[in-house]
Formats: C-alpha cells, sequence, structure tokens
C-alpha cells in the first residue's frame, strides 16, 4: 500500500494541524496524525478531544486506509527534507518513507483507535465572510481571560440576533465589545467559543474573501471553509452581564493620536513597576501627562502630548500593558477616551469609526494611584 505527496504541501498542513497537538495528552493516539486516504484523497485529523482539526490533501494513490502516524516524529523529518515528491509504503505496521535521498522507517497504529469525530445533531447553521470573522478574533480574543476558575471568560461570547451581532470578550480587567451591522439571525444565536479554536482559526482563515460556514448545538461548533474543519467544543456557561459594566455616563472626553499615545505609553511603560505596569494618565487643559515610576529602582519617565480635551482635569492610573494592547488592536488614525472618576472604568474607542458596519468599544479597569 503507497502514495506520492509533496513533502512542502504536506508540511504546510501538518505544521497547522500540529497547532492542536497538547503535550501532555492522556491518550496515547492522540500524539498522532490520523490519515485517512481514498484514493486520491487524503485527509489529515489531529485532536486533543476537546478541538479537532482536518484538511483534504490531493495525493497519487489507488488505496483506501486510515491509519494514525507519530506528530513530532514526521514534522521533524519533513522539515529537513528539501521540497520533492514522497512515496509513503505501508506495511506490518511500518511506514516507510522514500526520498530521492533516502528512506526513512517509523511505525504507525491503527486508525480505527483514533476519536471519532463529533456529528453535531440539531445543528444549526450561520455563514461569515472570511475577512470579516478574521476582524472579530482579532478584535476581541486579546481581551479574553485564561482562569481555569472563570471558564466561561476564557473564550468569547457571539451573540446574534435580527438587528445586528455583538462579539465580547473579557478578564476582567479589561473588555471589549465589537458590534457588527451586516451580520444577522432570525433566531436569536449565543454562544462561547474557547481561546484555543479561535487563536488556530485566526492563523488559517483566509484574509481574502471567502465563506466560513459554522455549523453549531448547545455544546459544539464546526468551521468549514477552503480544505479545513475544525471541530470544537463550545464553553458551557452563561456570560456575564457586560452591559451592566460599560459605565454609562462619562463626561470627561479625551480625543488623541493613536499612534502617538500607543509609543508615549510604551516608553514609559518600560519605566513602570514590573508588578503593576501602572502608568499615571494625567489630563488639564488640552495637555495629557503621562507618567510611570518604578519606586524599587527609582526609575521614572514622563512625557506630555497635546489633546483635544472635554471634561474636569483629572489623574487616573492603568495597567500599561492594556492600554498598549487595545491601542494595537484599533486601526484608526485617532481614539477617544472617556472618563467619569479616577475609580471607574475607561472606555477606548476609535474617534471616528472607519467601517459604517462595525462599531467597537474598549473597557479598561484603573489601578489605584499611590
Amino acid at each position: 500500500m503507497k502514495f506520492i505527496i509533496s513533502s512542502s504541501e504536506l508540511l504546510k498542513n501538518l505544521q497547522i494541524l500540529g497547532s492542536i497537538l497538547n503535550t501532555n495528552n492522556t491518550l496515547p493516539i492522540l500524539d498522532n496524525f490520523l490519515f485517512e486516504i481514498d484514493n486520491n484523497d487524503l485527509q489529515i485529523t489531529s485532536s486533543d478531544l476537546e478541538t479537532t482539526l482536518s484538511s483534504k490533501v490531493s495525493v497519487e494513490s489507488t488505496i483506501n486506509v486510515k491509519v494514525a502516524i507519530p506528530a513530532k516524529l514526521l514534522i521533524d523529518i519533513l522539515k529537513s527534507l528539501p521540497d520533492q515528491p514522497l512515496t509513503f509504503s505501508m506495511e506490518n505496521n511500518i511506514l516507510e518513507i522514500n526520498s530521492n535521498n533516502g528512506k526513512y522507517a517509523l511505525s504507525y497504529m491503527n486508525g480505527e483507535e483514533f476519536p471519532k469525530s463529533v456529528i453535531i445533531e440539531d445543528a444549526s447553521e450561520i455563514n461569515f465572510d472570511s475577512k470579516v470573522l478574521l476582524k472579530i478574533i482579532n478584535s476581541t480574543i486579546f481581551a479574553s481571560g485564561n482562569d481555569d476558575l472563570r471558564p466561561v471568560m476564557s473564550g468569547v461570547f457571539f451573540q446574534i440576533n435580527s438587528d445586528s451581532s455583538c462579539f465580547v470578550a473579557t478578564d476582567a480587567h479589561k473588555l471589549v465589545k465589537y458590534v457588527r451591522n451586516d451580520i444577522k439571525s432570525q433566531d436569536v444565536i449565543e454562544f462561547i467559543v474557547p481561546n484555543k479554536p479561535l487563536n488556530i482559526l485566526k492563523t488559517i482563515i483566509p484574509d481574502k474573501k471567502s465563506d466560513v460556514k459554522v455549523l453549531f448545538n448547545n455544546t459544539n461548533a464546526i468551521f468549514t471553509f477552503s480544505t479545513f474543519k475544525l471541530i470544537c467544543r463550545l464553553i458551557d456557561g452563561k456570560f456575564p452581564n457586560y452591559e451592566a459594566v460599560i459605565p454609562k455616563e462619562n463626561p470627561n472626553v479625551l480625543e488623541i493620536d493613536r499612534s502617538l499615545l500607543l509609543s508615549s505609553t510604551k516608553r514609559a511603560s518600560i519605566f513602570s513597576s514590573k508588578t503593576t505596569n501602572q502608568v499615571k494618565f494625567e489630563i488639564k487643559g488640552n495637555l495629557l501627562n503621562i507618567t510611570a515610576e518604578d519606586l524599587d529602582f527609582n526609575n521614572k519617565a514622563e512625557e506630555t502630548l497635546e489633546c483635544n480635551y472635554n471634561g474636569d482635569d483629572i489623574a487616573i492610573g492603568f495597567n500599561s500593558r492594556f492600554i498598549v494592547e487595545m491601542l494595537n488592536n484599533l486601526s484608526s488614525e485617532s481614539v477617544k477616551i472617556e472618563l467619569s472618576s479616577p475609580n471607574r472604568a475607561g472606555l477606548i474607542s476609535p474617534a471616528n469609526q472607519t467601517d459604517e458596519n462595525e462599531d467597537v468599544t474598549m473597557l479598561v479597569m484603573p489601578i489605584m494611584l499611590n
């Protein structure tokens, strides 16, 4: 039994599929890729039980077989080979790979032992433009948490109805609410997608226009596009009431060039305390004074920027890492920061929304100033 495939094409797919694999799998079979060959079609699958990713590749073959091949060993040998056709031969649980200059043998397992893919019953369907889904993930995922005690926060909340759609992520210190007016559904759709499958989708969704079909029920979702299919278990639980934590009355409004504020905050953060990463924003008139200090090492930084400001003089502390993340994930030339008091959350949003179909609001909790 044998098949022939391009080494570079195979490696490209395996490196993507390898992002699913865990280093400490409870089932030894999960350290393998599942190869399912049906004549000229090869479907490769990797899984950690929670998330399963598969890809289809063309091969030269006339066989039908299902085998599990050690993932790390296969990727390591393919990385070391130049681009060339490879012949894979299988006999007596030994896989032999023949290249232009040599041959390599490794043992494989019966593919029937690999966990079966989830079949979603009573599935609903929604379709996304690939560029839009990519924007949704990039705009939200950095704000999600990774606390095992609060699993509902370790993902992005998808909420779609007949008017619009809303995608929310929070770790209790920062929050992003991303609204789209061009994604709608007659039925109310709500589910939470975990971080891991979203991070994988972020790397493989094509940024050119194509369709991503999503089938889902109460427990699982399947994302299908191009040659890939990703199946993930959804997070069970109720997402926090995010509207309740977004302050509505924010009389102090600052507008400033995004890239200037980003670079100043980055520079100041170098001198901040490594435990709190605190920077102080002090606004008086049309001047924003940014300071950071590390008392343990007598390090201090101070910068002053011009801004447009309406409101009372205010001094407020933030975690510089959160401010940098948020400004990095906005694309507008200038940003608007809305504040009410030094002990209430600040809101960051684009001063001018560049896309009429989207609306993004970012919330960051303050740090009490010393």
